[in-house]
């Protein structure tokens, strides 16, 4: 029996045993194509997590010429065009892309999450079903779903030793470090120091809360564009292996202007000098905070990285005050 009203989600308990077969053979076949796409994003950089992947795609494509074969058994060559989105409250994957962006250990999270989440769905949907032929369907798809489970344990002790763990957890504490601490890291510096001294001259020359607030906020937006777009045209990552320069530039852009915002938002406040004093205050916060992460991600020893930013940040904050009152 066909799908019907295909554009509308139509609930579980009203699916046929041809649909619920049709239903298991799509859904491995797009956990399939998933994992594929992991191994081959990971194969560079990450060569035992990607081992891990292509063996499991192996399994999916077994498990679904299995279901395959099933549904020829019982039903014959149609299967009927039914996938997850069909099938309200049935477990939807993320974007590839998204899991992705977030790491190695967020992918393989993920991965493991796929098989439970089919598991748990099989087998809840196998205790409300009344018919014993669909009940022993759906409990044949939970025991599936946990040999995949089990498989993945096996592929990781097989593949990822504690040498290759070590080695690819360094290797992407690395790449996190150079897409997004680094260029973000550099934006920050550049967005906190760099804005002083023009909203600090335009604040002590104006002494306007207003007019002040007006050019931190074209200083910091302005530098962050900056930033970001020479970040990201800088190198485009693949010899120096610094990642994505689009991701490499929105870090650096952001944090340039999240730096300027910092000491420029408390000229919000109408009153001159308790604007003045809540930016000072942000200053000294925000030179500390760059100085702490220099120390935390970088490595830097905390008192040179203190002794560079906040004793250049100091500078520009004087030259801004002096121009302001000359």
């Amino acid at each position: 029996m066909l799908v019907r009203s295909i554009g509308k989600t139509r609930r579980f308990s009203d699916l046929s045993e041809q649909e619920i077969l049709a239903l298991a053979i799509s859904s491995e076949e797009e956990d399939g194509r998933i994992y594929a796409t992991y191994a081959e994003r990971l194969r560079a950089d990450f060569p035992a997590s990607a081992a891990i992947f292509d063996e499991m795609v192996d399994e999916e494509n077994e498990h679904r010429r299995r279901l395959i074969d099933l549904h020829k058994k019982r039903f014959g060559d149609v299967i009927p065009p039914i996938r997850r989105e069909h099938v309200a409250g049935f477990y939807n994957r993320r974007p590839v892309w998204l899991i992705e962006n977030l790491g190695l250990d967020r992918i393989r999270q993920e991965a493991a999450s796929m098989e439970d989440e089919a598991r748990n769905f099989y087998l809840q949907a196998a205790q409300r079903a009344r018919d014993a032929d669909t009940r022993k369907l759906l409990g044949d798809l939970a025991a599936a779903e946990a040999g995949h489970i089990r498989s993945a344990e096996q592929l990781e002790q097989k593949h990822l030793t504690d040498e290759a763990r070590s080695e690819e957890d360094l290797a992407a504490h690395r790449k996190f470090l150079l897409t997004w601490v680094q260029p973000g890291l550099a934006g920050l510096m550049d967005g906190s120091v760099s804005t002083l001294a023009p909203v600090f001259a335009a604040a002590f020359a104006t002494q306007d809360t207003w007019q002040t607030f007006l050019v931190g906020l074209a200083a910091s937006i302005g530098a962050g564009i900056s930033m970001g777009f020479t970040e990201a045209l800088s190198d485009d990552g693949q010899l120096t292996g610094r990642g994505s320069p689009i991701k490499r530039g929105f870090a650096s852009g952001i944090m340039t202007t999240v730096g300027g915002l910092g000491h420029a938002l408390p000229y919000l406040i109408p009153d001159f000098w308790t604007a003045t004093w809540i930016a000072i205050a942000i200053v000294v916060l925000e030179l500390w905070a760059i100085a702490w992460i220099q120390n935390r991600f970088m490595e830097t020893p905390f008192l040179r990285a203190a002794a560079q930013i906040v004793l250049g940040g100091s500078l520009v904050f004087a030259a801004g005050i002096l121009i302001g009152n000359a």
